[in-house]
Order: structure tokens, then C-alpha cells, then sequence
């Protein structure tokens, strides 16, 4: 995949089926609407890109994962409904057709529309150090994915009290709610998305994209309507793994004890 130039806000390193993106634009990383347009061509790219299975978002520096929106851009005139790009504020929460995992590597303070980014990721390791806030409504905002994701993924109340009180989890905090899978020292902390990213490139690329699509279409539903919709038909990527020469191949190494060899087809 193309990098983003020299002068981006975002830089994107390939290491095999491994894509990194590091938001760095200092002094928080806060992103502004071209921000996130380049984010978006970085996911947009990713998503497209067969060689690519897993990506690891994270921030320059120890201090900002991201501040989220730009203030500094919103004073100077940028709209809050301004164009972020096809995947969204941040590049990939609402981005069409992604069906690959992207880990959240949290290196400091996760504010306002960092934390939505947070919440978008499939998987989350943070620093000890890092916090998690939404201040929006503070602010006389709304976090928009924020209000839609968070009461799905906490308790209410919890949901409540950050949304409308702008609590501030601390890490230990933000584990124990289930929003981050594990929290390690900073100096492990890209060592250990890159392990969990090499968990997720032993598993076969159609069972992940597969697992994503049928997540995205059921969780909402009723047990008897997601599986009404599971055996539909309509899951493409589901039913591109149950034809695959990959579902065929995972059981047949199982039994001769060896690694397995993806195809993805």
C-alpha cells in the first residue's frame, strides 16, 4: 500500500501481514477533519490490500493517544459536521467493508473523539498511564459514536456518568469495564499489540473476516434473528469461508499435526 507523505499527520509502516499507523501530530495528536480524511485512506487502503491481515493504531510520543477533534481547528471555523473521510472521525469506525481487525494501541490520554477511536477497535491494549474521558458535553457537544457505542458495551449508569459527567477511567478502570483486553508497561506496550496482532495473523483470514461480518449483522438482534440471518445466505463473507479451500485445510492439519496453510479462498 502507498505511504502517507513526508509532511502527514499519519504515518503508516508495513511489516508483512501487519499494517502500524501512528497519529502524530503534536502536541496531542488531536485530529482535524484532513487528519482524518488521511486516516481514511490509510484504512481504506488497508482494507483493500490482500497481503495486509491485522492493524495497530497508535500515537506518537507517551502523553496523547489522540485529544481527539481539533479545537484549535473547530475555533478557526472547521464545521463538526465536516468531512472525516469515508471511514469516519478517525478513519475506520465507519468504514464500509472492513472486515479486518484493528488493535487500539493506547500510549496515553484516550479524549473525546480519541476514546471514540478506542471504542471502535476490535482489540485495545493500553499503557498504565493512559485515560480514557469524554468532555463533549462540556463542551456544548455530542460524542456521536461515543453516545452509540459506549451504552452497548458498559453499564448503563457507567455509560451515563461518563457520557453526561465526563468520568475519567484510568486504565485499571477501563479493564475492568471490559473497553481494553489487557494493560501492560508503556515500554511493552507496542510489543504487546504486536503480539496480539500475530494471534490474530495465525487465524485463518476468511474465519476472522467472517466472524466480523456475522458480529456486525447479529449483535443487535435476537438469538432467533441473528441466526434467521446466519443461515440466509446474505453473509457473503461467511459464506465465501464455509466454501473456502481454508475450511478444508484448518481440519485436515488438525489431524496430521502440522501448521496449517492459508490460502484465503
Amino acid at each position: 500500500m502507498a505511504e502517507p507523505g513526508p509532511a502527514s499527520a499519519v504515518t503508516a509502516a508495513v511489516d508483512g501481514p501487519l499494517l502500524e499507523v501512528t497519529i502524530d501530530r503534536p502536541k496531542a495528536n488531536a485530529i482535524d477533519a484532513a487528519t482524518s480524511r488521511e486516516l481514511s485512506r490509510v484504512f481504506a487502503a488497508f482494507r483493500d490490500d490482500a497481503d495486509l491481515r491485522v492493524a495497530v493504531l497508535t500515537g506518537a510520543g507517551d502523553r496523547f493517544f489522540s485529544a481527539g477533534w481539533d479545537l484549535n481547528a473547530a475555533a478557526e471555523g472547521e464545521d463538526f459536521e465536516a468531512d472525516y473521510g469515508e471511514g469516519g472521525f478517525g478513519g475506520f469506525g465507519e468504514l464500509p467493508g472492513l472486515l479486518k481487525p484493528v488493535i487500539a494501541a493506547v500510549n496515553g490520554m484516550a479524549i473525546g473523539g480519541g476514546f471514540e477511536i478506542v471504542l471502535a477497535a476490535d482489540l485495545v491494549v493500553a499503557a498504565e498511564h493512559a485515560r480514557f474521558w469524554l468532555p463533549e458535553a462540556s463542551l456544548g457537544l455530542v460524542p456521536d459514536s461515543g453516545s452509540v457505542r459506549l451504552p452497548r458495551m458498559v453499564p448503563p449508569v457507567v455509560a451515563n456518568e461518563i457520557l453526561y459527567g465526563g468520568r475519567r477511567l484510568d486504565a485499571a478502570e477501563a479493564l475492568r469495564w471490559g473497553l481494553v483486553n489487557s494493560v501492560v508497561d508503556a515500554s511493552d506496550l507496542m510489543s504487546e499489540a504486536r503480539a496480539l496482532a500475530a494471534r490474530v495473523v495465525e487465524a485463518a483470514p476468511l474465519s476472522v473476516a467472517a466472524i466480523g461480518q456475522i458480529r456486525d449483522y447479529t449483535r443487535h438482534l435476537r438469538l432467533a434473528e441473528a441466526f434467521e440471518v446466519l443461515r440466509s445466505g446474505k453473509l457473503v463473507a461467511y459464506e465465501a469461508m464455509l466454501a473456502s479451500e481454508d475450511a478444508a485445510e484448518g481440519p485436515r492439519a488438525f489431524t496430521e499435526g502440522r501448521t496449517p496453510r492459508w490460502k484465503g479462498c
